[in-house]
């Protein structure tokens, strides 16, 4: 290994209450089942009030509100019933003490109005919650429930989706959104890819291209070859990311949730300490307000506002990180991310676009360029590999077919095997073919001196060295501005690991600009390599797309895969997934997880400051009575919600220029489809 160096990503979110579910479903059912609850329980305080108003026996003007407070504090004691089952009586059991307080007092229309407005106030919360979560949902609700399938006949048929199967043919017209995965075999047309990588320019589509479930065919029909269906689709895999995502829990909200647990305890003792002194006050008045004042107490204190600190700004953070087609699979992920200090690079298919392009043919002595090439071809015919891929398009042009093979291995991190009739072909790293067969190392070392600053395939058949193909590829876009943008983030050390040649990882490094480069690596040395960051106390994230970038992804504080484009290996080993290929969504993701960590601690300190004012504006009764307390309850979930709700518009800069060029290259697309359809 050679270095360099300057210096040497299924259930809902909880908040507390099964019925605040932010499934879109059983989020709008338990909306509805509360309302019809508080309504029903509404009308009897209503009732109860107006009887008393009209000097109705008190007696039987009590009734309804006694009725209506049982109707309405049954719900909260069943909450309070599962807080006390978990060990962590909380808001609800708050609730529930203070109007069964209030009913024991026999104030039971005032018992009766507090349930109604607390359930008001989690009701509010409830909407809130679950229409931001809709919001998410509503980028995951786009693959259409039927599809044109075309039979063998070639005939077109309707059916349903979910009876689609792997390599079924379907047709897709214009203006439709994709029902499955697939590679196009007939037909071009653009592609709006926008619901899933963020990126408002169409991409241009032809056969042979892999398309995607929820993306909207624009100008032309398409038949498409089904690879994916139902979850195992790209957006699919989406849903399930953002569903993992909702139901992990950070250290931070487990540190939260415990201290809710004592701050339950705490609030009690504060309660009886405030009924016991103002009982014993001197003025009779005062005496007669000591038990409307603890329960007061219980109200304002209720930790609601403390406990969804935490969840509504994750919530609101997987909002804006959707929105640019990065995919959080857990939200410790999102609170990892705000200490990175060293970002780990790939180079082949993460800082450049991995779509290489051969450069050059070099035959050892005595070999034809056509042999190399057809003996490549062979060994590479069933490899995913961008290298592979493009050695295959070049034989393609060459007018040169691979032959067939009996057996195929790959090798990660050395190469491929494809055993033939008449011999092995081996494909791949100078040191793999020169520890193969010693006997070749000098043909091997001079051919690949030849080879500077590109990629180099080497080709053994039978034993006998044959020489290597050269290919190049390009930077990716704005590689450079992302590292700069690391660096201003305060990074302090940003490295390619890659197991391409030293001279290749140099010209790519030192065009973005990196610290230190790691190359010619093997998948187990790329892992030493950051287990060794890892031990020196470096936070660490990784972003790669490769699969022997799997065990550092997943070794990683944060491991990154691109997405769309990336191996399903390194995709399910990195915590987060991006959706497209723009790296500066590295440093806005840095970005976001400090923004919400920034949110996280204001909505935990003003929680607690409402509650202490809340607190000793009770205790004295004189500006907060029982009657205003249900609101001042309901003002700490307005306050933790609507900041938290700020970070959904974190980001809406983001690339402003960027932006306004895929608009502009939106319309010319779409305009051909205007002019077509006003024709």
């Amino acid at each position: 290994m050679n270095a360099t160096s300057d210096a040497a990503l299924q259930t809902p979110v909880t908040i507390e209450d099964p019925d605040l579910t932010m499934d879109s479903g059983r989020g709008a059912e338990g909306l509805e089942r509360r309302l019809l609850i508080a309504l029903c329980g509404g009308v009897l305080l209503a009732t109860s009030w107006i009887a008393t108003l009209l000097g109705i026996n008190p007696q039987v003007a009590q009734f309804p509100a006694f009725l209506g407070s049982v109707i309405l504090v049954i719900p909260l004691l069943m909450g309070a019933w599962r807080e006390v089952g978990r060990g962590r009586p909380s808001s609800d059991a708050l609730a529930s003490l203070a109007v069964l307080a209030a009913m024991a007092s026999g104030m039971y229309l005032a018992a009766g109005f507090l349930a109604l407005f607390l359930w008001m106030a989690n009701l509010i919360l409830s909407r809130t919650a679950w229409g931001a979560q809709r919001a998410i949902r509503d980028l995951l609700d786009l693959t259409p429930d039927i599809a044109r399938v075309i039979g063998a006949d070639g005939t077109e048929k309707e059916v349903a989706v979910a009876a689609i199967s792997v390599g079924d043919t379907v047709r897709v017209r214009p203006g439709e959104n994709l029902p499955v995965d697939g590679r196009i075999t007939a037909g071009t047309s653009n592609i709006n890819q926008a619901s899933l990588t963020g990126e408002a320019v169409p991409i241009e589509v032809a056969t042979g291209s892999d398309v995607y479930a929820g993306t909207t065919n624009l100008t032309g029909q398409i038949e498409v070859t089904v690879t994916a269906v139902a979850g195992e689709t790209t957006i699919g895999k989406v849903e399930a990311l953002i569903r993992e995502a909702e139901s992990s829990k950070t250290r931070r909200q487990e540190v939260i949730e415990q201290l809710a647990g004592y701050y339950f305890w705490v609030v009690l003792m504060v309660a009886a300490l405030v009924w016991f002194f103002t009982i014993r006050s001197a003025d009779e008045a005062i005496r007669d307000q000591a038990a409307l004042r603890a329960i007061t107490v219980l109200v304002v204190t209720c930790p609601g506002g403390l406990l969804i600190s935490h969840p509504t700004a994750m919530v609101a953070a997987f909002a804006a990180a959707a929105r640019l087609g990065i995919m959080i699979k857990q939200t410790r992920t999102l609170e990892s991310a705000a200490d990175v200090d060293t970002v780990i690079m790939d180079k082949t298919g993460t800082l450049t676009t991995g779509r290489f392009a051969v450069s050059r043919l070099v035959p050892a002595e005595g070999i034809e360029g056509a042999v190399l090439l057809q003996a490549a071809a062979d060994g590479e015919q069933h490899s995913n590999h961008p290298l592979a891929r493009s050695i295959l398009d070049t034989a393609d042009k060459a007018r040169i077919q691979p032959r067939p093979i009996e057996r195929y291995e790959e090798l990660h991190g050395r190469g491929v095997v494809a055993h033939a009739s008449d011999g092995d072909v081996h494909v791949g790293r100078q040191a793999w073919i020169a520890e193969l067969n010693p006997d070749v190392s000098e043909a091997v070392q001079t051919v690949d001196e030849k080879l500077t600053g590109m990629s180099g395939v080497h080709v053994m058949q039978n034993g006998r060295y044959l020489g290597a193909v050269g290919l190049e590829d390009r930077l990716r876009r704005h590689a450079a501005e992302a590292v700069g943008e690391l660096r201003e983030l305060g990074c302090r050390r940003v490295c390619i690991f890659t197991g391409d040649r030293l001279s290749v990882a140099k010209r790519v490094g030192q065009a973005v600009g990196v610290d230190s480069i790691e190359a010619e690596c093997l998948p187990e040395e790329k892992h030493e390599e950051l287990k060794y960051l890892i031990r020196r106390g470096h936070r660490t994230l990784v972003v790669g797309d490769g699969i022997n970038d799997g065990p550092i992804l997943a070794t990683a504080d944060v491991g990154v895969a691109m997405g769309l484009s990336g191996s399903d290996i390194a995709t399910n080993s990195a915590g987060v997934a991006l959706m497209n290929d723009d790296l500066r969504h590295i440093p806005f993701l840095l970005s976001l997880a400090r923004k919400t960590r920034r949110v996280i601690s204001q909505n935990i300190a003003m929680s607690l400051l409402l509650a202490i004012i809340g607190l000793a504006l009770a205790a004295t009764g004189t500006i907060l009575n029982l009657w205003l307390a249900p609101f001042y309850y309901a003002l700490g979930y307005v306050v933790v919600i609507a900041n938290s709700l700020r970070l959904v518009r974190f980001g809406e800069e983001f690339s402003e220029q960027e932006q306004e060029r895929q608009r502009m290259e939106a319309d010319r697309v779409a305009k051909p489809v205007r002019q077509m359809a006003t024709a």
